[in-house]
């Protein structure tokens, strides 16, 4: 049978702790494997997400990457990004910078040591949501003047409800039920329902969650690069004084402390960075 190695890594991962961050598989060779069998993998592994390295089709990228959740393919996502790009560098004989083509775009990562950055693929697109402020916090189960300021449709490169708060407390307290989210929460950009719930917990800090529906039940991720990077583009499309950097707490709820750091600078470009960790390593039987 042929053998298709894998490597398991954490990513955003916090002060060294090997069980922090979010997890992720990433096979070496995609190669072989049909869009159906790379669902099929990403459903056996049932990570948030599963990416499939391949050559690049553009001369300008290092590898290209295609990266599936349980349920779906998606052009772009944060920690997957961070988390093959780790492996890319090894595989290529390690490179600090490398650029991994994306359905998204091209998207360059660059690396210290094991703490790794990636600039946005594109420029945020905004829209305003069509539920109303009683009906998101509802949908949260929060208190309506719990909600803060100018929630956002975001998207560079995955659409998301970006959903700010007045306070940690009240990020803490949201419990969205299945069918408030997928009411208002659903991006029909995307086929998928979705919220990023923040707030500023001191300067420079921000808590944040961020819920999506699997199997008709919401599930929370430990940490979101994607939606890191569409807080970035809150940022700008609501007029915040750039540069902006940010420490942003996640996973804390489901037990999996997670920090990602946010930067948007003077020229409006989003960067999110992180730690990575490889913690296994293995290879799949088929055939």
């Amino acid at each position: 049978m042929a053998q298709h190695p894998f490597r398991l890594l954490n990513v955003f991962t916090v002060d060294g702790d090997p069980f922090s961050g979010n997890p992720l598989c990433v096979f070496e060779n995609g190669q072989p494997f049909s869009a159906a069998e790379m669902q099929s993998l990403a459903r056996q592994f049932n990570l948030s997400e599963t990416t499939f390295i391949l050559p690049a089709s553009e001369s300008a990228a290092s590898r290209r990457v295609r990266i599936f959740t349980p349920s779906f393919e998606m052009p772009f996502a944060g920690h997957p990004t961070l988390g093959t790009a780790h492996v890319v560098r090894d595989l290529i004989g390690g490179s600090d910078s490398v650029v991994l083509e994306m359905k998204a775009g091209l998207v360059d990562v660059v690396a210290t040591a094991n703490d790794w950055t990636l600039r946005a693929a594109s420029k945020p697109t905004t829209r305003t949501p069509d539920a109303s402020r009683a009906e998101l916090a509802r949908m949260l189960d929060i208190d309506r003047d719990t909600l803060g300021e100018t929630p956002l449709w975001v998207d560079t490169g995955a659409e998301q409800l970006i959903i700010p708060v007045t306070s940690p407390e009240a990020v803490r307290r949201a419990r969205p039920s299945a069918e408030e989210l997928d009411r208002h929460g659903f991006s029909k950009k995307r086929g998928a329902s979705m919220a990023y719930v923040w707030a500023h917990a001191a300067p420079g800090e921000v808590v944040a969650r961020f819920f999506f529906l699997a199997n008709g039940g919401v599930v929370e991720d430990p940490a979101t690069g994607s939606a890191c990077a569409n807080l970035g583009g809150w940022m700008i499309a609501t007029g915040q004084s750039l540069p902006v950097r940010l420490s942003v707490r996640q996973g804390e709820a489901i037990r999996r402390p997670s920090v990602l750091q946010l930067h948007v600078d003077e020229q409006e470009r989003i960067f999110v960075g992180g730690s990575v960790r490889e913690v296994g390593r293995g290879s799949l039987a088929l055939g």
